[in-house]
C-alpha cells in the first residue's frame, strides 16, 4: 500500500505540475491574445481617427455647406461652411435640424427627402446670422434593407449671384428707359416734321433743335456706357504721371465758368500749389468735371463750390469737391455711386444727366488705385473725397 500510495502521490504531483504548466501556457497565450487585441483596437482607433480627421478636413475644405441628418432629423455631421452659414457650433451636432438651424423650411425639406428618398433642389432665404439666399441640394439616404436612413443637404450660397442678377435686371431696365425717352422724342418730332411741320421754318428749326438735343443726350449716354464697360473690363489705357493738382483743379473749374455764372455760383480753388498726385490727366479731369457739374446743378443757387486738397501721408493725397447745397439724404449716400441711381429723379432728368457720372468717378478712382467717398447732411452740403496715390510709392 505504501508503494501504491507513493505511486499515486507521484502521479498527482506530476498531474499538478502538468496542470500548472498548461495553465501557465494558457495564461501566456491569453496575455498574448489580449495584447494583440489591444494593439488591434489601438490600430483600429488610430485608423478610425485618421479616417475621420481626413473626412472632416475634406468636408471642411468645401465651399458649400454640408449637413447629414439621421431618420429622426438629428444632425450627425456638419462641416465648417454650414456652421458659418447658419451660425451654429459643431458642439450642437446631435441636436435636431430645426433646433440647430432654426429654419422650418430647411427642416421640412430634410424630413421630406428623408422619408421619400428623393433628390430635391430648392432655394431658401435665411435671416440669421446674416441674410443669405441658399440653393439646397438634398438627397434621401437608404439603409441596406431600403429603410429611411436620413438625408444629406448641401447648401450653395447664391446670395451674390442673386444680387448681381438684380443689378443686371435693374441695369437693363434703366438703360432701356434712358434710351427710350430721347428716342421717343426724336421719333415723334421727326414724324411731326414729316407730317408738314417742316414747311414752317420757325417750327422746323425748333423741332430740329429738339432732335439735336436728344441725339446729343443719346450720344453722351452711349459714350458713358462704353466707358464704364471698358473700365469694368480693365481696357481703359491709363497714362500716369506726376500731376499738379491745383493746375488740374483750375482747368476743370475754368470749363464750368459760364455754367456757374448762370446760376450765380462761386467757384473756388483751394488746392495747395505743391500738391502732386500720380494720375492720368485726362481721366482726372473727367472725374473733377463730373463732380463740379453735379455740385453746380444740384447745389444751392448763388452758392459756392470749392475744390480743396491735402497730403494724407507719404503715399497718398486727398482732393475734395464741396458744395453748400441741400445735401444728400442719409439713406441715399450709400447708393449715389450706383449706375443710374438718382436722389431726385425728376430733377436729374430735367438737368439732362445720364445717371452714370458718379459710377464713372468710382471706377476711374479705382483704376488709379485710389477711392472716392461722400459725406453729406441735409441742408449742410455735400463733400466728395478723392484719395490718390503719389509718385513716392513707385
Amino acid at each position: 500500500m505504501s508503494a501504491l500510495n507513493l505511486f499515486l502521490g507521484s502521479l498527482v504531483g506530476v498531474a499538478i505540475v502538468a496542470a500548472r504548466w498548461f495553465y501557465g501556457r494558457w495564461r501566456a497565450a491569453e496575455a498574448r491574445r489580449e495584447t494583440e487585441m489591444a494593439e488591434l483596437r489601438e490600430a483600429h482607433a488610430v485608423a478610425l481617427h485618421t479616417h475621420t480627421a481626413r473626412l472632416e478636413a475634406t468636408l471642411d475644405s468645401m465651399v458649400e455647406g454640408l449637413v447629414v441628418v439621421d431618420p429622426r432629423g438629428r444632425i450627425v455631421l456638419a462641416n465648417r461652411a454650414a456652421e458659418a452659414l447658419f451660425g451654429f457650433s459643431r458642439m450642437m451636432v446631435g441636436g435636431t435640424l430645426l433646433e440647430t438651424l432654426r429654419h422650418h423650411e430647411v427642416a421640412a425639406l430634410a424630413a421630406r427627402v428623408g422619408a421619400e428618398g428623393a433628390v430635391i433642389e430648392q432655394e431658401v432665404r435665411i435671416e440669421r446670422p446674416t441674410v443669405r439666399v441658399l440653393q439646397i441640394s438634398a438627397v434621401g439616404l437608404r439603409d441596406p434593407s431600403g429603410g429611411a436612413a436620413g438625408a444629406v443637404l448641401v447648401f450653395h450660397d447664391v446670395t451674390r449671384l442673386r444680387e448681381l442678377e438684380a443689378v443686371r435686371q435693374d441695369f437693363v431696365a434703366n438703360v432701356s428707359h434712358e434710351l427710350r425717352t430721347p428716342l421717343s422724342l426724336i421719333k415723334s418730332t421727326a414724324e411731326t416734321l414729316l407730317d408738314g411741320a417742316k414747311d414752317d421754318p420757325a417750327v422746323a428749326t425748333r423741332f430740329l433743335e429738339i432732335i439735336d438735343k436728344h441725339a446729343n443726350r443719346l450720344t453722351l449716354l452711349i459714350d458713358d456706357l462704353l466707358l464704364l464697360a471698358r473700365l469694368d473690363a480693365g481696357r481703359v489705357e491709363m497714362t500716369f504721371e506726376a500731376w499738379p493738382l491745383r493746375e488740374a483743379a483750375q482747368d476743370s473749374l475754368d470749363d464750368f465758368g459760364i455754367m456757374a455764372r448762370a446760376r450765380g455760383v462761386t467757384l473756388e480753388n483751394a488746392v495747395p500749389a505743391d500738391l502732386v498726385a500720380r494720375a492720368d490727366p485726362e481721366r482726372l479731369r473727367q472725374v473733377l468735371s463730373n463732380l463740379i457739374d453735379n455740385a453746380i446743378k444740384y447745389g444751392r443757387p448763388e452758392g459756392r463750390v470749392t475744390i480743396g486738397g491735402r497730403p494724407l501721408d507719404d503715399a497718398r493725397v486727398e482732393l475734395t469737391v464741396r458744395d453748400d447745397g441741400p445735401g444728400i439724404p442719409p439713406e441715399a449716400k450709400e447708393r449715389v455711386f450706383e449706375r443710374f441711381y438718382r436722389v431726385d429723379k425728376a430733377r436729374a432728368r430735367e438737368q439732362g444727366g445720364t445717371g452714370l457720372g458718379l459710377a464713372i468717378v468710382k471706377n476711374v478712382m479705382q483704376a488709379h488705385g485710389g477711392e472716392v467717398r461722400v459725406e453729406s447732411a441735409p441742408g449742410v452740403g455735400t463733400t466728395f473725397f478723392l484719395t490718390l496715390p503719389t509718385m513716392k510709392d513707385e
